[in-house]
């Protein structure tokens, strides 16, 4: 910059001198304030003292105020008579003393345990829940309630309903628990049915282990989630059904369909049937027979002489595996 001035002072032209300095004329001829040395602000006359914004925060956090914002303690202060300070000035006060945060009392709830459940085999750990199903018109619901084991993916109870309440959850337990039999723990999320002191009191006579998930966590109940995503997105399942037996019949079909025709991913590529009732070592062994002969047929086709990993059954079914049982 220097050299520029001093070749255009020298009364060569700004393009030339721009040129000999390798730098671009623009820049080299933007005006470019004289440095000043800083101002010096002068301090307001209507400036609290330190100690009057000393003051000032000893009334903000009086126990009759620390819940309440600036705005609402500079009226409460008028209205007695008395003013400190503007409410901005009360913002900037409680700044200076990193104060300005959530200054109300509030409650700490602790945190809710997450349900981690396993089931080794069938008829230790059953889920449950609701779904709405779309009645004739608008506005009219069925309630349809699903109990799955968690191990197998077989559905033991569903039964459709007008409206959902803890007594006729409790009637569909008792009919389940004397078919198949009662678990050792039945999980579901935290509906006013799931809850309900007749629900409690039958589990507890029977000596079944309540839980629930925790609230608004969708993903502690994932086997019912995951079923009632299944059945609405299904081809067949209608917009709506004509009448409470219509509802009832459908399920029916699907559920037999299902537990008996669906190879389900999570359980090899067994039918829920044949998981929930023992059926699936033989499967098992068939298809590796099958899989033998091919293999003896074919060798170059088969790149190794395991069977292929989909069709491994699970050794567990869990809700929420711990991470250390996972690794």
């Amino acid at each position: 910059m220097a050299t520029y001035a001093e070749l255009t002072g020298a009364g060569v032209t700004t393009r030339t001198a721009a040129g000999l300095t390798g730098l671009p004329r623009s820049t080299l001829t933007r005006r470019r304030p004289d440095p000043v040395a800083p101002t010096v602000r002068p301090v307001p006359a209507n400036r609290l003292s330190p100690a009057e914004r000393l003051r000032v925060l000893a009334v903000l956090d009086q126990p009759r105020f620390v819940d309440l914002p600036p705005v609402q303690i500079y009226a409460t202060l008028l209205d007695e008579g008395t003013y400190l300070c503007s409410i901005s000035t009360m913002y900037r006060v409680l700044a200076e003393h990193a104060q300005l945060v959530e200054r109300r009392r509030i409650a700490r709830h602790p945190a809710r345990v997450v349900p981690e459940l396993v089931a080794t085999g069938p008829g230790q750990v059953y889920s449950w829940d609701i779904t709405k199903l779309a009645g004739p018109t608008k506005g009219v619901y069925y309630d349809a309630y699903v109990m799955i084991d968690i191990y197998s993916r077989y559905i033991v109870g569903v039964r459709v309903h007008p409206h959902e309440s803890g007594q006729l959850a409790e009637q569909m337990m008792r009919q389940v628990f004397d078919l198949h039999g009662a678990p050792q723990v039945v999980h579901a999320d935290r509906g006013t049915s799931m809850t309900s002191k007749t629900v409690a009191q039958l589990l507890a006579d029977l000596e079944v282990t309540r839980s629930h998930s925790r609230p608004k966590v969708s993903n502690d109940n994932p086997y019912s989630e995951a079923w009632f995503k299944t059945l609405k997105y299904a081809p067949t399942f209608p917009d709506r059904f004509g009448c409470l037996a219509d509802a009832q019949q459908y399920l029916d079909a699907f559920v037999d369909g299902y537990n008996h025709s669906h190879r389900h991913t999570g359980i090899g590529l067994h039918t829920p049937a044949d998981v929930h009732y023992g059926h699936a070592i033989t499967v098992a062994a068939e298809r590796e027979t099958t899989l033998a002969e091919a293999r003896r047929r074919h060798p170059e086709r088969f790149a190794t002489s395991r069977s292929p990993r989909i069709l491994h059954r699970p050794d567990a079914a869990w809700i929420n595996q711990p991470q250390e049982v996972a690794a």
